[in-house]
């Protein structure tokens, strides 16, 4: 599912296929976007932020949108399959990028892209990032110290890029429950190893939090209910935390449980 290293990756592809292109090709198959036509325009590059996506266009415009749970980004160097999940068809000589099942799409100038994503915080794979970012993060992680630390972790207004699996995979290496509130972990930690992850997979194929890469150990306890903990070998259990599944080892992670 697409989180803050998808994003990352998705901008590179972009960037890597289409920058510096005159665009031959420019659709936006979106009901307020469907008379837009940005064939001509050069596409300049694409910049992640968080979870959102600017592709940004010479003349000073920008279009953001949002994978959420499906969205994708595919570039073609041959016939380019245009579906009726197609939302954004933008080709330069040599390549079309596809963009299906886009969400939040709108056009803006360059320089309002910040009115977009002011809400949110520090982005962990921000190219950057400084101890600034760093204390911000803790400081908003650490404003609830109640607050459950799997809820904390999703919310994209303390700290932009972390989704479902990272924040499973991270409630493990730290050693506790995502149940376990934000006062029962080092902030400062937290927000590190955070950044790391993602980092290590913001160009990685395939997503890996272990550092194992044979096939089926690439990951400590997300999606393990059938094989179990990575670690110990013992059951993972599978619950609800604020309408997202979430899977633990209560061996590997103690502290509270779902209520």
């Amino acid at each position: 599912m697409p989180e803050g290293d998808t994003v990352y990756a998705t901008a590179h592809r972009l960037t890597e296929a289409l920058g510096g292109g005159t665009l031959v090709r420019g659709e936006l198959r979106h009901p307020r976007l469907s008379t837009v036509d940005l064939a001509g325009r050069v596409f300049d590059r694409a910049v992640p932020v968080g979870k959102h996506l600017f592709l940004r266009f010479g003349g000073e415009l920008s279009l953001h949108c949002h994978l959420r749970m499906d969205g994708s980004w595919r570039v073609y160097t041959g016939r380019a399959p245009i579906t009726h999940q197609t939302r954004a068809v933008l080709g330069v000589p040599g390549a079309t990028a596809v963009g299906n099942l886009l969400m939040e799409m709108a056009l803006l100038s360059t320089s309002d892209e910040h009115r977009l994503v002011d809400h949110l915080g520090p982005d962990l794979l921000a190219p950057d990032w400084s101890d600034e970012h760093q204390a911000e993060a803790v400081r908003r992680l650490t404003a609830d110290p109640a607050r459950e630390l799997g809820a904390a972790l999703l919310d994209q207004t303390v700290m932009a890029g972390i989704g479902n699996v990272y924040k499973v995979e991270l409630c493990f290496l730290l050693g506790v429950s995502p149940w376990t509130p934000v006062s029962g972990v080092d902030a400062g930690k937290t927000v590190r190893w955070a950044r790391k992850l993602l980092l290590r997979n913001a160009l990685n194929p395939v997503r890996n939090t272990t550092g194992d890469p044979r096939r089926g150990r690439a990951l400590w306890v997300y999606g393990r209910r059938r094989q179990g903990c990575l670690r110990c070998g013992g059951p993972v259990l599978l619950h609800s935390q604020d309408t997202r599944v979430t899977y633990h080892c209560p061996r590997c992670q103690p502290g509270p449980g779902p209520s």
